[in-house]
């Protein structure tokens, strides 16, 4: 009989400490993200309701010892299980608070976002445009532009700024502005690179950076002219073979005097341009992502879009998705060449 009732404390006891190891680690939950002053506070509130349950265990304030005895012990255990949490409670309420304006202020931010996301890509002769754009929380770090120039020209702009949530989202901004106001009518891809990356590194913090590709399209030849700041190679496609435009320089961001090249590549007529962020590849399940975007790329179905789309796996999207997608007519050729 000792021995069962040895044992159904020990059972007792054992689940107790269980009970306060999952309660302290949700504690611990909470006040992660709370600012230091307050995630003291807070643990003292929870280290006070641990004493005062201690102390009522125990039936002491101080063991071995026993004292108080009777009312006074319990009246101190009320007031320190009290007082812990009143604390725990003023900290958390005020920390959700806090949490609740911060995440109208993201709402805000998204809805600004979007106002300067193209989300309609206007009409380009002998070209077929589609993007796709999925942030993973409610402010992205990707940016995308389709910005017309002179001379029939367009210029694709892809972009992606390390890390997530609003400082990444206010540097994409920057890179927006500075890709918008230098994106002029005699843009030039190289010129667009090393601007960037100046200001980038005089004025962003030094774990900041971005990869970016920028691509000026000559529509009557298909000629592309492309700068590849260390961003995911965009791919041309076309008649079954395929072309990598493979980085031709530093991510920005990381060092003022980095050297950047343009070169070229030609778009024929039925071919495909596929620029994406690394939350593309990321999300695609297996070993090979990218010859799977390849094989998509080679669907004469006309649905590119859709299966690119398809093969995000929600499971492995730990990242924004952006895609732009560029379709060169087939009868391109001959609508170019004069009557």
């Amino acid at each position: 009989m000792q021995s069962r009732a040895l044992k159904t404390r020990l059972a007792r006891a054992t689940g107790s400490l269980r009970g306060i190891f999952r309660y302290s680690f949700s504690v611990t939950t909470w006040t992660r993200e709370m600012p230091r002053s307050k995630r003291i506070v807070t643990w003292v509130g929870f280290l006070l309701q641990g004493y005062a349950i201690y102390c009522l265990w125990a039936r002491s304030l101080v063991w071995p010892l026993i004292w108080p005895h009777g009312l006074l012990l319990y009246g101190f255990v009320w007031l320190f299980y009290l007082i812990g949490t009143g604390l725990m409670n003023a900290m958390l309420t005020s920390e959700f608070v806090r949490k609740t304006q911060l995440e109208s202020d993201q709402i805000a931010a998204r809805l600004i976002q979007q106002t300067l996301t193209p989300t309609k890509v206007g009409e380009l002769p002998g070209y077929k445009v589609e993007t796709f754009y999925k942030p993973l929380r409610e402010v992205s770090g990707d940016y995308f532009d389709v910005i017309e120039l002179a001379g029939k020209r367009t210029l694709f702009a892809v972009a992606d700024v390390s890390g997530k949530g609003m400082p990444a989202a206010l540097l994409a901004a920057n890179i927006q502005a500075l890709v918008r106001s230098g994106a002029n009518f005699e843009a030039d891809p190289l010129e667009l690179a090393r601007q960037i990356n100046r200001h980038l590194c005089r004025y962003t913090p030094s774990d900041r950076f971005a990869t970016a590709v920028f691509i000026v399209l000559s529509r009557d030849s298909g000629e592309l002219t492309y700068v590849n700041a260390g961003h995911n190679p965009p791919i041309v496609f076309s008649a079954g073979s395929d072309t990598s435009l493979e980085a031709t320089g530093m991510p920005f961001g990381l060092f003022p005097d980095a050297e950047y090249e343009t070169r070229t590549v030609l778009l024929p007529p039925g071919g495909a341009l596929l620029l994406f962020t690394d939350g593309l590849t990321d999300s695609i399940p297996g070993e090979n992502a990218e010859k799977r975007l390849r094989d998509a790329l080679a669907d004469s179905s006309g649905n590119t879009m859709h299966i690119l789309k398809s093969l995000v796996d929600p499971h492995f999207n730990e990242d924004d998705v952006t895609i732009l997608l560029v379709k060169r007519d087939a009868d391109a050729a001959s609508q170019n060449r004069p009557g």
